[in-house]
């Protein structure tokens, strides 16, 4: 019996690469399985890693009238080619597109994942225009999956009324807890000096350590996570702040200001991405993770922080509000407020049985409801179900 073919789509490979993690190898034993993104070495090495079939479709992330034509064209004449049985698509414009271009091909199953949404936190003629989009993906798609009961909340509220599903407990990727441990428990002494030496290198001994992971713009609320942290240290001389990842100066970039701060406060030390089991260490050294984004769809950085046992502070936003349990696990704050952030991360300093009972939680959490096996199963599982 030939197996169905589905084909796996995103803007850009390093999306397809992040979220199918570990699903790939199944996939394509159940499945005929193509990876299509738009074409660079990343979607290559996914073909020569695992062997599967990859199609190269040049997508802009930004709205581009004429050359997302150009892309809705390629895509349909793919789609007709192909013949698959599936398209399931990811992040927003590979969506919008790939879901428009599903419809004409008269694809059986037009699957989108909801990673997260964009306009709640946009105001005027573009957050019309980032509604009408996603309005027009969701009269395409036959099946709709939000990454959270707060994404498809705000789906059934603004944008459709098409049934969805939320698979298990919302996460689409789910926590290798294998991978996700530390360093001196894995390494044992070797991961104990590696700890060690990178606490030397940063200057964090004797300190406590906040860390934000993810990209450095204005709406992961860097630029209140700055200006909190530096009332903070002026309190508290112990106080450090991590700031792991890439600034992405085209896409929101952060106040001037604020660079100026993190450029001249000893205490902050930006160290740019970190990849693989590196980033492993610098959870290690922390001692708690902070997140003040103004929008998540469902937050990984928290998931990895919480299986490493650090507590976290988070933003009522979705997803991170359905990782973190106030004060079980972390506390929850009001995004755009630099203010309340202070407050937790004094508290979290200074309240030891609190921050203790919840670094305790942290990974158990974690574990319980988001362990990678689990999430790929209701993937699979809803996969059989449609198809």
């Amino acid at each position: 019996m030939d197996k169905k073919k589905i084909i796996r789509t995103a803007t850009i490979p390093l999306s397809l690469k992040i979220f199918l993690n570990g699903s790939i190898e199944p996939l394509m034993e159940k499945y005929d399985l193509v990876l299509l993104a738009s074409p660079n070495k990343e979607l290559e090495e996914l073909h020569k890693l695992y062997g599967v079939k990859t199609i190269g479709v040049s997508m802009e992330r930004h709205i581009s009238i004429f050359k997302d034509l150009k892309s809705l064209l390629q895509l349909i004449l793919v789609f007709y080619k192909e013949k698959p049985y599936m398209v399931h698509s990811m992040t927003p414009k590979a969506g919008l597109l790939c879901m428009i271009a599903a419809w004409i091909a008269r694809v059986p199953r037009r699957v989108h994942t909801f990673t997260g949404l964009v306009w709640p936190t946009t105001v005027g003629i573009k957050r019309n225009l980032l509604m009408l989009a996603d309005k027009i993906l969701c009269i395409c798609a036959t099946n709709i999956i939000p990454e959270g009961e707060g994404v498809k909340n705000d789906l059934e509220k603004h944008i459709t009324r098409k049934p969805m599903k939320v698979l298990g407990y919302g996460n689409v990727r789910g926590v290798d807890m294998t991978f996700w441990q530390r360093p001196e428990i894995t390494k044992g002494h070797n991961g104990a000096m590696e700890v060690a030496q990178l606490k030397n290198v940063l200057n964090l001994n004797g300190a406590f350590t906040f860390i934000f992971v993810g990209r450095l713009v204005g709406d992961k609320g860097v630029n209140e996570l700055v200006d909190a942290f530096c009332k903070l240290y002026k309190k508290y001389s112990d106080a450090r702040l991590l700031l792991v990842g890439p600034k992405e100066d085209g896409l929101d970039p952060l106040k001037p200001a604020t660079y100026e701060k993190i450029n001249n406060t000893v205490q902050i030390t930006a160290v740019g991405p970190i990849f693989g089991e590196k980033i492993l260490n610098y959870y290690a050294v922390s001692d708690c993770f902070v997140l003040p984004s103004y929008r998540e769809g469902f937050p990984n950085t928290v998931l990895e922080a919480g299986a490493m046992g650090l507590p976290s502070i988070v933003t009522d936003v979705n997803g991170s509000r359905e990782i973190i349990v106030d004060g079980m696990n972390g506390f929850i704050i009001p995004f755009r407020n630099a203010d309340a952030l202070f407050d937790a991360m004094e508290r979290m300093m200074i309240d030891n049985v609190a921050r203790e009972k919840m670094s305790k939680n942290a990974r158990p959490m974690i574990e319980a409801r988001f362990e990678q096996s689990f999430v790929r199963k209701c993937l699979f599982n809803y996969y059989e179900e449609i198809m």
